[in-house]
Parts: C-alpha cells; structure tokens; sequence
C-alpha cells in the first residue's frame, strides 16, 4: 500500500508521533492528509506546515468521530488510508479512580472501534484501503507501570487482529504499530518507569519510517523496537518464565520509585 495520491486520515496528528507520521507521510504525495486532533492550534499549525486540512475531533466521542469522516468525504471525495493514532494514558493499577479507566478505555480502544465504524466500510464498498491502528509494546507484552494503559492497548491490538481477520480478504490493510518508548512529551522523565523506557527510546521520525515500510511490505505488527518482537517471541514460547522476568523488572522499578518518592518526601520536608 502506497500513501502517495491518496486521501489520508490521522488523528492525534497534532503532537508526537501522530505529527512525524503527517510530516512523514507529506513527502509521499498524498493528494491530502487531514489531521483530526483536540487540539486544534496544533493540529492548525502542522496542517500549515504540511499544506494539509486540520480538524477538531474528540475521538473518545463517536459524533465527533463521524462528523470528522464526513466533513474529509465532502472535501476529498473519499478517505482511502486512516491512521488511528491518538492515545493517553494515567498513572496507578487497579486502584485507580474508574474515571481515568473510562476515558483510557475511550480513547485507546473505542476510538478505533467508532473509526473503523466510520471509514471501513466504504473504503471496503470501493475495492480496499489501509487501516493502521497506533496500539503499544504496552499491548503485545504489558505495562509495568499502568494498568488501565496495558489493559487498553490490548485491547487495541485485539481489535487491530480482529479487523485484519475479517477484512483482508476484502482488500483492506491493516497495520498495527507497537512502539516501546518513543522521545515525545508522553514520556514523563520524573516517573522511573518512563526513565527505564527512555534508555531505549526512539524518535517519532523513526517510528513514522516504519509505519511507511511496514505498510509498503504488507506486514501487520509494526516495531519501531526489534527487541520488543524478541519479547513476544519469548512470551508465546514460555509465558510463565516470560512473566517471572517482568515482575523482576517491575520489582526493581518499583524499588527505584520507592527511593524517588523518600527522597522527595525527605526533601519536602527540609525545606
């Protein structure tokens, strides 16, 4: 699948890696990229840049997930590759407040869902299309940290898998990105855990690169981190040694953390 003439749709365009997927896909020539993003100043100003169309949308709401689709149909014709990109995430396990679950289990998982709802059968009406849904490492192995962004980035994964095994055979492509840590603001250099995932990361120009030759290739797992496909590898091959391992990296983010936190306190409580 080539980008280049065709009509392309990002949400969370605005900011990260949703905008060096835009900048990225720009120098393939599409005949227009819209970007649909909450925050319109941003979304406005990557638009200007890329001579693209920006757009304000709320994906965690299925109205304005419509009204986007239809307001890109009435300009472009048609929408023929979407990438459903936008995503967040909230700190704590299970003991977090059920709001932050709701509005994870919103954006990372529905989004697709109301946007799949929303494009797939017409680009399946006219003989095929891309669909590339922004999931997780998160979503392949697990979070140490949040446990609403892990249970939700399965969930995209399972729906980017479902998609995929209903509509292949229709013509439609569907990709599904698994970055580990990424050098974007999502990373909050304060938290140890997102310390340990920067020691690794990537740049979002990288992870945009991949997406291209991934969907070029007709592949469905995008890893901007090759270890993260080792991982699922050992995961399939002997999970309970898979998960021994990770509650040993958890136990040692955790002891880190717990240091942060006292020093912290410790200084508070000087000052």
């Amino acid at each position: 699948m080539e980008f280049g003439g065709r009509v392309v749709l990002v949400t969370g365009g605005a900011n990260g890696i949703g905008r060096a997927l835009c900048q990225r896909i720009a120098q393939e020539r599409p005949r227009g990229i819209i970007i649909a993003d909450c925050d319109l100043p941003a979304a406005i100003s990557v638009a200007e840049e890329l001579g693209a169309r920006a757009m304000q949308c709320d994906v965690s709401c299925e109205a304005d997930v419509k009204a986007v689709v239809e307001k890109a149909r009435q300009e472009f014709g048609q929408i023929e590759i979407v990438v459903s990109n936008a995503g967040v995430t909230a700190k704590g396990g299970f003991e977090a407040p059920d709001e932050d679950w709701d509005r994870l289990w919103r954006i990372n998982s529905m989004a697709h869902v109301y946007l799949a709802r929303a494009t797939v059968p017409d680009m399946v009406e006219r003989g095929g299309g891309a669909f590339i849904v922004t999931a997780s490492a998160a979503g392949l192995l697990t979070e140490i940290g949040s446990a609403a962004y892990s249970v939700t980035k399965h969930g995209a994964v399972a729906f980017a898998e479902w998609l995929s095994v209903h509509y292949r055979n229709r013509g439609l492509k569907v990709a599904c990105l698994c970055p580990a840590g990424v050098a974007t603001d999502f990373l909050d250099m304060n938290d140890p855990i997102h310390q340990f995932l920067h020691y690794r990361s990537v740049t979002p120009a990288h992870v945009a690169e991949c997406v291209i030759e991934t969907l070029r290739s007709e592949r469905f797992l995008v890893l901007p981190h090759p270890e993260v496909g080792e991982f699922f590898q050992f995961k399939t091959q002997d999970y309970d040694r898979w998960l021994h391992n990770f509650a040993h990296i958890n136990s040692r983010l955790q002891k880190r953390l717990d240091r942060v936190t006292k020093a912290t306190k410790d200084s508070s409580e000087i000052s």
